[in-house]
């Protein structure tokens, strides 16, 4: 009798095990082909505006003839969820545009205006490219090394001191927008860094931006460990407005 449980016992563990690696196996899969399917729209449509391989352009014709952002460490610099949403609805995230030097004109008043009709919408993916591409993107994570990782301490974001720090301390509002139409155009704008960017990669990339982009136009404030501190968590703790609802028309 002991003999005849033990050998059921054995075959309940030997069934267990044999279902366990299928149901990871098949897990493994289904996470592949995501992967798989997305590097395969990367290259075929992506490659023309986009790096995913490094190096960073170190020169200022190469920096100047990039058409879009370097991909090859988008896994250690945004949110998957973000990407899977902006790959199926893109919607501006630098108002003048990636090459803004080609796509604003100075008005009178010395201020860059954006010429609109330069501008070129970014082409959209259904959900299932989106999903596939967010999640290729996300094993690009060359510069990991350069992330300072758990960078930010438990204190509270101060508001006050962030926006303080942003506008007049380092100048950042001369070229990002906190809030749609306020702020500069030529650098990406700001409230949405909490939904689009990881924590450590706004910490790191604030402390150091050539160290990830040699030829960045975006200076080295050699900022000390409060004011990232203060910049980064203000940073994050904006929000994009809701999207104000249409009125309807009169019947």
């Amino acid at each position: 009798m002991t003999g005849g449980r033990t050998a059921r016992a054995g075959l309940a563990t030997v069934v267990f095990t044999v279902g366990l690696s299928m149901v990871l196996l098949l897990a493994g899969s289904t996470w592949a082909a995501p992967v798989s399917d997305g590097m395969a729209i990367l290259k075929s449509r992506c490659f023309t505006c986009h790096a995913i391989k490094g190096p960073a352009a170190t020169t200022l014709k190469s920096f100047s003839a990039r058409k879009g952002p370097d991909l090859f460490y988008a896994g250690v610099k945004y949110n998957e969820e973000w990407l899977i949403k902006w790959l199926a609805r893109p919607e501006p995230i630098r108002p003048a545009g990636f090459r803004y030097f080609k796509n604003t004109v100075v008005t009178d008043g010395a201020d860059d205006a954006v010429d609109w009709d330069a501008l070129k919408a970014h082409v959209a993916l259904t959900e299932a490219e989106a999903e596939s591409v967010a999640a290729a993107l996300m094993t690009f994570r060359t510069y990991e090394e350069k992330i300072k990782k758990n960078a930010l301490t438990e204190a509270p974001a101060d508001a006050f001191m962030g926006e303080m720090n942003f506008d007049k301390f380092s100048g950042c509002l001369a070229c990002h927008e906190i809030e749609p139409g306020y702020g500069g155009v030529t650098g990406p704008e700001v409230y949405t860094t909490g939904e689009r960017l990881q924590p450590d990669f706004v910490y790191s990339y604030l402390k150091d931006p050539q160290s990830f982009d040699p030829k960045s136009f975006m200076p080295n404030k050699e900022l000390g460990e409060n004011f990232l501190q203060v910049l980064t968590k203000y940073m994050l703790s904006l929000e994009a407005p809701e999207p104000e609802d249409e009125e309807e028309g009169d019947d």
